[in-house]
C-alpha cells in the first residue's frame, strides 16, 4: 500500500512540473480571433493597432507583400498566430475583458523595461514577451489548477 501512495504522489509531482509545458497555448479564444474557422488576421492586427509597416517589421515580409486575406504570406500568418496566442493568454488573465487586455498591451510595463507589450511585439521581441506572460501565468496559478483565468 505504501508503494501505491508513493507512485501516486510522484505522478502528481511530475504532472505539476509539466504544467508549464501546456501553458504556451491559450486554452480558450477569449478575443474571438479564431471564431470563424480560421485566424482573423485583420482582427489581430486591429486589436494591437498594427499597420502595414508594423506587420512588415514583425514578420520580415516586404511591406508590398503584406496582405491579410487568404493569400497572406506564410511568415506573416505564422507570426500573427503566435501574436494571437499571446493576446489570448493575457485575455485569459483578465477574464476575457478585451478592454483591459488592450490597455495592458498599450501600457508601459516596468517588468519589461518600461516598454509597452505592443511595442515588444512590434519590434520583434514577441518570444521574450511570451516567456514573460508564461512566467507570470505560472506565478499566478493556484496550486493544482492547470489552465484558465486567474482566480480571485
Amino acid at each position: 500500500m505504501v508503494n501505491k501512495w508513493i507512485m501516486v504522489t510522484n505522478h502528481t509531482d511530475a504532472f505539476m512540473h509539466m504544467r508549464p509545458l501546456f501553458h504556451s497555448v491559450s486554452q480558450s479564444d477569449p478575443l474571438q480571433f479564431w471564431a470563424n474557422h480560421g485566424l482573423d488576421y485583420r482582427g489581430v492586427a486591429n486589436f494591437l493597432d498594427f499597420d502595414a509597416d508594423d506587420l512588415s517589421k514583425l514578420s520580415g515580409v516586404k511591406k508590398a507583400s503584406v496582405r491579410l486575406d487568404e493569400k497572406i504570406p506564410k511568415k506573416l500568418s505564422e507570426r500573427l498566430a503566435q501574436i494571437a496566442n499571446i493576446c489570448s493568454l493575457v485575455a485569459d488573465y483578465f477574464n476575457a475583458d478585451s478592454a483591459k487586455t488592450a490597455l495592458w498591451f498599450r501600457t508601459p510595463n516596468p517588468m519589461l523595461g518600461y516598454i509597452t507589450p505592443r511595442d515588444m511585439i512590434r519590434l520583434g521581441r514577441y518570444e521574450r514577451l511570451l516567456r514573460f506572460v508564461q512566467e507570470a501565468q505560472n506565478e499566478n496559478m493556484p496550486h493544482g489548477k492547470t489552465s484558465g483565468a486567474r482566480t480571485q
